[in-house]
């Protein structure tokens, strides 16, 4: 293929989604669209760089017009008229499998946080979900099969490519490494657009880590692009934004409104908000400080405000706004864990419902019961709450802004807890995981980014633990490190080398002077 250079391995049945017209389709996006998305990167620096200096977040004045004008996005898709229980998870075999079984509505098919972007994991996530399509999948383990249930009972399919700001280095279009989430969705879309619409579906997106408007307006172009280049009828393609930078919390509106002919709403993604509101604001002392993580709850003024907005800009213009994660993981062994941590998911998804979202998200299919059974009680027959507008709130950019008003503390035992997760994930990741389970709770990429990015603002701030009364530094930290290395290291299944690469990106980004962007670029660099 003309200017098109693949440089991972051609493993068993790679060439069925590696085609030359597969390939062709992303190179053409690739050069279409890649030089803005470059620009768009550049525009995330340069407004990081202005929030260092002093700068702050607030409405654009520059498109109010459009906050004040009466639109509204398209109407419900097929197969996404009703979300009320909706399953996270990556794109192996088994997961597929029991994701698209698991009694939810939809399933979000994770390219991103939920998983470690190996060659390996890439390509066979996308045979993965088109083999699911022509139900030809199947897995077995532990003597146990697995199968698809008929079709009218199966979970809709969302797929969610990497962000803008990750590439594909084993796919090189004119000798430059092609963008991750147009190698992510041009694939999928190539192979599965015409699988999904014959089924009575469409190809239906997750759309992560944008920070702005005009990065919503790329993918709107990449999608009329795409679906100009097979025929498909244009906004037959419907996404759904995760709300998870604290920029974008700002251009709500806006991001429905370019994306309008193609929105299926907005996602309230929590855990990388938090970590976007300390990345974001991270040189500006205390004002920005939060809590330990498990501190941090969603009845905080300032995730109040956020979650709140979400649903009445979402209800205002006809899309749907879908809620949290819960991310626990029922332990078969632990009958008084399990009685608590229940009794947390449904009262967060009772808050949720009440608040207005239309769904919410689970980890685990054992969680589906309870989401289901709790936004049953709201919506009956029902398939949404877009009916309810929520004109009763008003939320400012200082109400989005009151990070300094979260309750809680910053302990030893929180700091150790940061360290042992971020750790534990790491390793995982490395080994090829991106979705684990670590202390009842499924963690992803945000579990270690919020985990380091905390570590790294608590050293920069002196921050005196409110527990052991020492301060938060460097050296702290290396100490704690060891010291939760050499707990692990006692653990069944310890792996020396996947441990020392952990150590040795976490050291990077939690204890370096300057702070990496996201801590998946260094990652993805240090993988095959």
């Amino acid at each position: 293929m003309d200017g098109v250079e693949i440089r991972g391995p051609l493993l068993d049945r790679f060439d069925e989604i590696l085609t030359p017209e597969a390939l062709g389709f992303v190179a053409t996006l690739q050069r279409e669209f890649d030089p803005r998305r470059r620009e768009l990167l550049a525009a995330r620096q340069a407004r990081q760089a202005d929030l260092s200096a002093g700068g702050t977040l607030d409405f654009l004045p520059e498109t109010a017009h459009v906050r004040e004008s009466e639109w509204r996005v398209a109407p419900p898709a097929p197969g996404l008229e009703d979300r009320r229980v909706e399953i996270t998870g990556p794109v192996d075999r088994k997961m597929t499998i029991n994701a698209l079984n698991s009694g939810a509505k939809v399933w979000l098919a994770d390219f991103e946080d939920a998983n470690a972007p190996t060659w390996e994991n890439t390509v066979n996530g996308q045979i993965n979900l088109r083999d699911a399509l022509d139900r030809a999948i199947d897995f077995t383990a532990g003597g146990k099969s697995y199968a698809l249930r008929p079709d009218e009972e199966l979970a809709t399919i969302v797929v969610r490519p990497r962000g803008w700001h990750l590439t594909e280095k084993h796919i090189l279009v004119d000798g430059e490494e092609a963008s991750g989430s147009l190698v992510d969705f041009g694939l999928y879309f190539f192979h599965c657009a015409r699988r999904q619409i014959d089924k009575g579906r469409g190809p239906y997106f997750y759309l992560p880590k944008m920070e702005s408007h005009l990065e919503a307006r790329l993918w709107n172009d990449v999608f009329v692009r795409a679906q100009e280049l097979l025929g498909v009828p244009r906004g037959t393609i419907r996404a759904t934004v995760l709300i998870e930078t604290y920029p974008a919390a700002f251009e709500m509106e806006e991001i429905l409104y370019e994306l309008r002919e193609h929105s299926a709403g907005l996602n309230a993604g929590r855990w990388d908000y938090l970590f976007s509101v300390i990345k974001k604001f991270r040189t500006r002392g205390r004002e920005f400080l939060l809590p330990e993580r498990n501190a941090v709850t969603m009845t905080a003024p300032f995730m109040r405000a956020y979650t709140e907005l979400l649903v009445r800009t979402c209800h205002k213009r006809g899309a749907h706004a879908i809620g949290g994660m819960a991310a626990f993981i029922p332990s078969r062994r632990d009958p008084e864990v399990n009685e608590i941590a229940l009794e947390k998911v449904r009262a967060d998804k009772t808050r949720e419902s009440g608040d207005g979202f239309d769904g919410s998200w689970v980890a685990h299919p054992d969680l589906v019961p309870i989401c289901r059974e709790v936004f049953d009680g709201v919506l009956g027959d029902r398939p949404n709450q877009l009916d309810r507008l929520r004109d009763d709130v008003r939320v400012t950019a200082e109400d989005l802004l009151a990070v300094s008003k979260t309750p809680g503390q910053i302990t030893e035992a929180g700091l150790r807890n940061n360290v042992d997760v971020a750790l534990r994930y790491l390793a995982a990741w490395m080994g090829g995981l991106g979705a684990v389970a670590i202390h009842n709770l499924m963690e992803d990429a945000a579990t270690a980014e919020i985990s380091r990015s905390q570590i790294w603002q608590w050293i920069h701030n002196d921050i005196q633990l409110a527990d052991t009364g020492a301060v938060v530094t460097k050296d702290l930290v290396q100490r704690i490190i060891e010291e939760e290395l050499a707990k692990i290291a006692s653990e069944p299944g310890y792996d020396e080398d996947l441990y020392g690469q952990a150590k040795a990106l976490f050291t990077e980004v939690a204890l370096d002077d300057d702070f990496a962007e996201f801590l998946t670029l260094p990652a993805y660099a240090r993988l095959p």
